[in-house]
């Protein structure tokens, strides 16, 4: 596919997905890494009113970016402020503000709560829209509950589980400088911080702080697919689900996400089958329709286990 030929497709299929000017709310306008749209596979658009951010997994040209530059504050109108393109080619990531001024503070607007995004940041902008989902499970679980929130990044469920009345909620992740983000995200809604912990501490080393911080009703695990050093879905999830019974010796539920599409669903599903037999399936999601994947097996799933008291993991 040309260069021209991606553009000209971008473009109908934005004039398609024009968001409603009135609505602050965050969205996806185009999936193109689901395969699920022809002739866009390369292309990502998230509109954060009024920036609209789009990541392009191929070159671009200094005249297509000229280009787009020109024809979506025509094709927004007054409702674009800002326009931000990343280009990512294998490991090269290269971010240009083309059109406008970014707001400050920059958000992402989702179900009247504010998260905070960097959108010149070099890969993942601090927020994830294809979570939604799973944030609004959580605020509509968490009301008077003691949570857990693993990986946390910048705690964008721990913002929905106190905006649903959350007791306490622990968030832990290897990176301080995300979780000083997380903080400021409580900040911005105006969430009682007194209710939030910070843990910047690997979790597979931190087992016996986790024990005397919970236990815990609702533990959420949304790790990363794969990261060198950190994560390794084949490796660690065995660990996790082994370790989850004496956090929550009560029983509880758990959110297990898997968004990896080298693994799909079925790999969580053998995980909990596998090293945790007694935690019971009660529900699960896909991200939605904003989110079309060829293959629904390969996007974001996310599932409910319940946890009965005194659940054993597999010998």
């Amino acid at each position: 596919m040309t260069e021209t030929e991606l553009l000209n497709n971008l473009l109908a299929a934005l004039s398609r997905q024009l968001p409603d000017p009135d609505d602050p709310s965050a969205r996806r306008l185009i999936n193109g890494r689901g395969n699920a749209l022809a002739g866009l596979e390369t292309v990502v658009a998230d509109w954060f009113p009024p920036l609209l951010h789009i990541t392009l997994y191929g070159p671009c040209s200094d005249a297509g970016l000229d280009r787009l530059a020109s024809a979506l504050p025509a094709l927004f109108g007054p409702a674009l402020g800002a326009l931000v393109v990343q280009q990512r080619i294998v490991a090269a990531c290269d971010v240009r503000l083309l059109y406008g001024t970014l707001p400050e503070p920059c958000v992402a607007q989702e179900a009247g709560l504010r998260y905070l995004i960097d959108p010149l940041a070099r890969q993942n902008l601090g927020y994830f829209p294809d979570m939604a989902v799973g944030r609004a499970l959580v605020r509509e679980r968490a009301a008077g509950k003691r949570v857990l929130n693993l990986f946390a990044y910048t705690c964008g469920f721990s913002v929905a589980a106190l905006a649903g009345g959350a007791a306490r909620v622990v968030n832990v992740d290897m990176n301080g400088r995300l979780l000083d983000r997380g903080r400021r995200n409580h900040q911005l809604n105006d969430l009682d911080a007194r209710q939030a912990v910070f843990l910047p501490h690997d979790v597979f080393k931190s087992f016996g702080r986790l024990r005397r911080e919970g236990p815990y009703d609702l533990v959420i695990i949304d790790p990363p697919g794969y990261q060198p050093g950190s994560f390794s879905a084949e490796r660690d999830w065995p660990k996790l689900l082994r370790r989850l019974p004496e956090l929550m010796p009560d029983g509880g539920e758990v959110l297990a996400a898997v968004s990896a599409p080298e693994l799909g669903r079925r790999f969580l599903l053998e995980q909990f089958g596998v090293y945790l037999p007694g935690a019971r399936l009660v529900g699960e999601w896909t991200a939605g329709e904003d989110f079309p994947e060829r293959d629904p097996d390969l996007g974001l799933h996310l599932l409910a286990y319940q946890l009965p008291a005194g659940t054993l993991p597999a010998e």
